[in-house]
């Protein structure tokens, strides 16, 4: 379980639930994180994890981790270990409190029996079309199916055969009787269970009738005894029926169901079936694609669990839909916590050889370098430099402009930790005027980047030694969308019209400093000025591969300095 950090600004549902417990409804808080298992985990979810596992632990309560696996035609083993596996990197445990509705198949038919029996549910025959047309709309009440009164007898007799098999799926379903002009659609006559001829990944053939989500759901929380059902917005309109559900079959447990806002977030999109879409076309390359917004893919670019934590508790909760959470503040709040723990390293990504004609060759000195300012106990490490090193391309102009402090012919930088060099000379390709090489001379008294006399010298660029650089490959990965609200959608296009062809780019031939080598994978550091980097599970023992995690232009800080 995470760490409790301390006391947390109150908010809406801590204030119900210290309310309950104050007037003896409960003792002990039990919360539940339910997701289905048809896809992977995104940066939502994680909110939803946190509030349910995080209230749990501050009241002193459990949280349960249940799988809503009444859908065998989109659920897979795939998913629920990727699950179990994300909530558990977020820092939550449910220990022995792991659960599944299918566990409650058996229950939940004799439930739905019961409901039969006290004449509150039908089998009806009518198609899935025929059932969306006699629902009616938001502004005219529904019609009554002519199955709806069945007798209990013919009802029960039909629900049983359902559950043996004697009916073609689609032909028949049990539907609650409640009212057909009720203005909340969910509660006109909704179905209960449906006829699927899918095998099941816990329960393979046993069964051939599936609950619904709404009627396996309250009655899941009730069975495992949960007090509150912490849900998300799109779920408000269905507590009537969630309440309906426990009030009419007179369960011992009634948990409380509070709704509150989900997480949205700019520049991508959280739905599972578009996020599904993204990995079935191939636009990404699975569902830990470092660009994804699934928790696999934060992780897999470098995100750190500390930071989406953090994240949710400081975005608070809404009551009400709305607010959308800047992508910009996540990465701000990222680099925040990886200043703090990436230990720094010096890489070029797009290298040019800068050569010191003065510095004699063979020659071969290490420079002590702080592994992470921001924590003395990190130590230093022994950077090798000789004649030759690389930096940057972009680190060296030959007709510069007037603010460009970096490297230019007669201009004096400093390499970090090394030594302040001159540029001298440039070295070109005679056929296409390619820059090859680049010429300096050094300041011998300058040892460890500081001139004896005081000089102040502008530019500082970070090196490779050449002698001594290890071959990586880089994949600078950005936002996927080029849209703040990428289903904000224009007539004739869809949301993947909106895709940045430059999500990704993929860097070969970087030149990286020596004690990157076998950096193991998930390790991030910080390139010096750069950005923060992951390694990337493709990287092999002397061939690191380098997701960016986030750039150190921090535009968030930038908007808040402005005052936006």
């Amino acid at each position: 379980m995470a760490e409790d950090r301390g006391p947390r600004p109150t908010n809406f549902i801590r204030e119900i639930i210290e309310r309950d417990l104050a007037e003896g409804k409960h003792k002990t808080v039990v919360t539940r994180f339910p997701p289905e298992p048809n896809g992977y985990l995104h940066i939502g979810h994680a909110k939803a994890i946190c509030l349910n596992f995080g209230i749990a632990r501050d009241y002193g309560g459990r949280c349960h981790l249940r799988f809503d696996d009444t859908n065998p035609a989109k659920e897979d083993v795939e998913y629920e270990e990727s699950i179990k596996r994300d909530v558990r990197w977020l820092g939550f445990d449910w220990g022995e409190h792991l659960y599944y509705a299918s566990d409650y198949y058996e229950k939940l038919y004799q439930y739905a029996l019961r409901l039969i029996r006290i004449g509150k549910a039908f089998v009806c025959d009518l198609s899935p079309e025929e059932i969306r047309l006699y629902r009616g709309t938001l502004t005219e009440p529904g019609r009554e199916s002519p199955y709806r009164n069945r007798s209990v007898e013919e009802n029960l007799d039909l629900f049983q055969r359902m559950r043996a098999g004697e009916f073609e799926e689609g032909s028949r379903v049990l539907r609650a009787r409640i009212d057909m002009a009720h203005p909340n659609l969910n509660m006109r006559d909704p179905v209960v269970y449906r006829i699927r001829r899918e095998r099941h990944h816990r329960t393979g053939n046993e069964w051939c009738i599936y609950p619904m989500y709404d009627f396996a759901h309250c009655l899941s929380d009730s069975i495992e005894g949960i007090t509150h059902s912490l849900c998300t917005l799109e779920f408000e309109d269905h507590r009537p029926l969630y309440d309906w559900f426990l009030d009419v079959l007179e369960v011992e447990c009634h948990p409380r169901q509070i709704e509150f806002a989900r997480l949205d977030l700019t520049y991508t999109v959280m739905s599972k079936r578009k996020l599904l879409q993204l990995v079935e076309e191939g636009i990404v390359a699975g569902w830990d694609d470092p660009r994804m917004p699934t928790l696999s893919g934060l992780r897999r670019r470098g995100y750190t669990p500390e930071a989406i934590r953090e994240f949710c508790d400081r975005i608070g909760l809404a009551r009400k839909r709305g607010a959308v959470a800047d992508v910009a503040y996540l990465e701000h709040i990222l680099r925040e916590d990886l200043n703090k723990r990436a230990p720094r390293a010096m890489a070029v990504l797009r290298p040019l050889k800068l050569v010191l004609d003065d510095y004699p060759e063979g020659k071969v000195e290490e420079f002590e370098a702080e592994n992470n300012p921001e924590d003395p106990s990190a130590g230093t490490r022994k950077v090798p430099f000789s004649r030759e090193v690389y930096i940057e391309r972009g680190d060296f102009m030959e007709d510069p402009p007037k603010k460009f402090f970096r490297l230019a012919p007669g201009r004096e930088v400093r390499l970090k930790h090394a030594y302040l060099v001159t540029c001298t000379e440039v070295e070109k390709d005679p056929d296409t005027g390619e820059i090859l090489a680049v010429h300096c001379t050094h300041d011998p008294e300058s040892r460890g980047g500081s001139p004896k006399d005081g000089r102040r010298v502008k530019g500082t660029l970070h090196w490779v030694s050449a002698a001594h650089a290890v071959q990586g490959e880089a994949r600078l990965y950005g936002r996927l969308f080029t849209k703040e609200n990428p289903l904000d959608v224009e007539e004739g296009k869809e949301f993947t019209h909106y895709l940045d062809p430059e999500s990704l780019v993929v860097l070969q031939g970087c030149m990286l400093e020596p004690s990157l080598a076998e950096a193991a994978p998930g390790s991030r550091f910080q390139f010096l000025r750069q950005g923060y980097f992951c390694v990337d599970p493709d990287s092999r023992p002397g061939r690191p591969v380098f997701n960016l995690t986030v750039p150190l232009k921090d535009s968030w800080a930038k908007i808040q300095k402005k005052g936006g």
